[in-house]
């Protein structure tokens, strides 16, 4: 029987497949839950997905619609025109006939992702960058028909002490129908004490804010009150824009190969972040126009692209950004469905490939405040680094791809209900104990998992220190699969929901040696220009941060040597550093400072690079010792 590549995106799992089988089929076979209420009848139309047309280099397939099936009635029905221009199908009624990049929308996903990107606590004085006045004017007379803006100045001015201020259009096509709606009473938006963006009738308090992380793979948007610094809520989804690639290079190249690729990009992340505004306003009780200021972080091809700035020179040497400072943009000009005045602050950039989201994660951690020697990891599909501390501060990026996010792991998933997201190894027995998201069987493993699925297996002797399966180990979660390649069973097909046995693969643990030995290289090169074998504290940040094991990273060699009372995990880093710029204008200030003060270390012109990463792929290192975990080294079998 034929078969035919299947690729679901974002969750990157793919396989081959029998011709003829629905997308639906294919996704069950995978292991990719799609949104099903009817069951696959074709009568809810909850199970959208987009066709991806064109050739993928990465994949080496060429993609097409008219590899499906024609379309059906029952999809007629059900999507829209719009959605038929866009290549959308229900994967219940269309058929494999050859190979497809497939990509299953946020609302068509089975079973909601648990936000890795929380809000922590901050300690931030506030004072943010929208101020809003209540202003009671004279009315209008014959004796005084003195214009309404410079009515509405002059009282500015008097009571409030501001001076010069301009007013952006919006406002001032609603500043009329305000001031009398009002009774010559209204609450008038400034920004930065320059410009009035917004101006309501009556006396109108509250001031919202949305803070916004845009990562390689996630998303995540948090609303917060201006007045008093607390999230209202949080939001968060898959980057819409992994479709066109899993990894920054990937996206880069897509929109140089493709000429309206920087557009679909661009529209696609606009899209998705109008989705998060949607969401959250809509659970907060809100409006979209409440949202009067955004601050946005995202490394520097996810800040052009955000921008629909051409991101093709990130990707040639000498890799400048567009532009190093901070950088304040209409919401409007971009397409947010905010406020219509509302202002984008975006954080400034230190470097080609570091950008506005680890200046987000130092405005967070503060290195530039410290005595003692920190080394600041920001983990995810593009990995970012800072080491130092008051003195000296040293950046560099690496590309650890988005295997710590559970993509291209072959049972990899998003943390979703049904991830297995902790495992322990007997290391006599060989028997595993896992847990899982949520009150679900096992459909998968996140990234949290599969590092300890990979420290376990090491500890277990299961893997050897070069990554190699161990064939001497006794048990029958080792075996062959149907390419006679090593695999090691996770879960048995009875205990999941997928009826397939979750096999840790020696391509997985390839794909965790390659990032978890970009982020050590990385770091072992900037201790190198710093002068330094070790640092005082390691400090853990992104995605799920807070959920890896301290351990287990350092046992499969993510990070050097460090006593682990001093590694310290803070969660989404990025993320505050978004939503205190959006609550201190100073720390903007103070951001594009520090930035031109951080020394960016390009990796792949280090000379000790090649010898440094080949090194690195070992568990946890080919000759590093780590006297802090020595005891549990020591008791690994051979």
């Amino acid at each position: 029987m034929t078969k035919s590549t299947v690729i679901f995106q974002p969750s990157g799992r793919r396989g081959r497949v029998n011709s003829g089988v629905t997308l639906r089929e294919a996704a069950q076979e995978l292991g990719v839950e799609i949104e099903s209420v009817c069951g696959g009848k074709g009568t809810c139309g909850k199970c959208k997905v987009v066709v991806h047309e064109g050739f993928f280099e990465k994949y080496g397939i060429n993609s097409r619609l008219s590899n499906l099936s024609p379309m059906t009635d029952s999809e007629k029905k059900h999507l829209k025109n719009g959605e038929i221009a866009s290549n959308y199908r229900l994967a219940c009624a269309s058929r494999v006939e050859g190979d497809v990049l497939v990509y299953i929308p946020e609302e068509s996903r089975g079973g909601g992702q648990v936000i890795r990107k929380a809000a922590g606590e901050l300690d931030v004085s506030l004072n943010p960058a929208i101020r809003k006045y209540f202003v009671k004017l004279k009315p209008a007379t014959l004796e005084d028909p003195e214009g309404d803006l410079e009515r509405l100045l002059k009282e500015l001015e008097k009571t409030h002490g501001l001076r010069n201020l301009k007013i952006d259009y919006p406002a001032a096509r609603e500043m009329p129908e305000a001031l009398r709606k009002g009774g010559w009473e209204v609450t008038v938006t400034v920004w930065q004490d320059k410009e009035i963006t917004w101006i309501e009738p009556g006396n109108s308090e509250r001031s919202l804010g949305l803070a916004v992380d845009i990562g390689t793979t996630t998303v995540v948007g948090y609303l917060t009150d201006l007045e008093t610094g607390e999230v209202i809520e949080v939001e968060s989804m898959m980057n819409p824009q992994v479709p066109y690639g899993e990894d920054v290079m990937s996206r880069i190249t897509y929109s140089m190969t493709h000429p309206e690729g920087l557009k679909e990009m661009h529209r696609a992340i606009i899209k998705g972040l109008n989705k998060i505004i949607s969401k959250v306003t809509k659970k907060a009780g809100v409006e979209a126009r409440d949202i009067l200021e955004l601050a946005v972080v995202g490394n520097t091809c996810m800040h052009h692209v955000f921008l629909n700035i051409n991101p093709e020179y990130l990707g040639l040497s000498p890799f400048p950004p567009a532009m190093h400072s901070s950088i304040d943009v209409k919401a409007r000009d971009l397409g947010l469905k905010a406020n219509p005045g509302a202002n984008v602050h975006l954080l400034p950039i230190e470097a080609g490939f570091v950008g506005a989201d680890n200046m987000g994660v130092v405005v967070a951690t503060e290195p530039h405040k410290q005595d003692k020697i920190l080394l600041i990891i920001d983990i995810g599909t593009n990995g970012e680094i800072v080491l130092g501390n008051k003195d000296r501060l040293l950046s560099t990026s690496c590309a650890t791809g988005p295997a710590f996010e559970g993509a291209q792991i072959k049972f990899g998933m998003r943390a979703a209900p049904g991830a297995i997201e902790r495992v322990k190894i007997d290391p006599e027995t060989r028997e595993v104990e896992y847990k899982v998201i949520g009150d679900a069987k096992a459909r998968g493993i996140c990234g949290s998992g599969i590092i300890e699925a990979v420290a376990e297996m090491f500890k277990a002797g299961i893997i050897k220190k070069n990554g190699n399966f161990n064939p001497e180990v006794k048990t029958d979660r080792l075996r062959k699969d149907e390419k006679g390649q090593y695999e090691f069973v996770l879960a048995w097909a009875k205990d999941t929901s997928i009826n397939k046995d979750i096999t840790v693969t020696l391509a997985d643990i390839r794909a965790i040696q390659l990032a978890k030995g970009a982020l050590y290289t990385g770091c072992k090169i900037l201790m190198k220009r710093y002068g330094v074998d070790a640092v005082d504290k390691v400090i853990l940040a992104g995605a799920f941060g807070n959920y890896i094991d301290k351990e287990a990273s350092m046992v499969i060699g993510m990070f050097p040597d460090c006593d682990l009372d001093k590694v310290v995990a803070v969660g989404n880093a990025a993320g505050d550093g978004a939503r205190i710029a959006l609550l201190n204008r100073d720390t903007r200030e103070e951001a594009n400072k520090v930035a031109r003060k951080i020394k960016y270390v390009e990796l792949t012109v280090d000379k000790d690079f090649q010898k440094e990463f080949m090194m690195a792929m070992h568990f946890p290192h080919m000759k590093d010792k780590f006297p802090h975990i020595k005891n549990v080294l020591d008791r690994i079998p051979g």
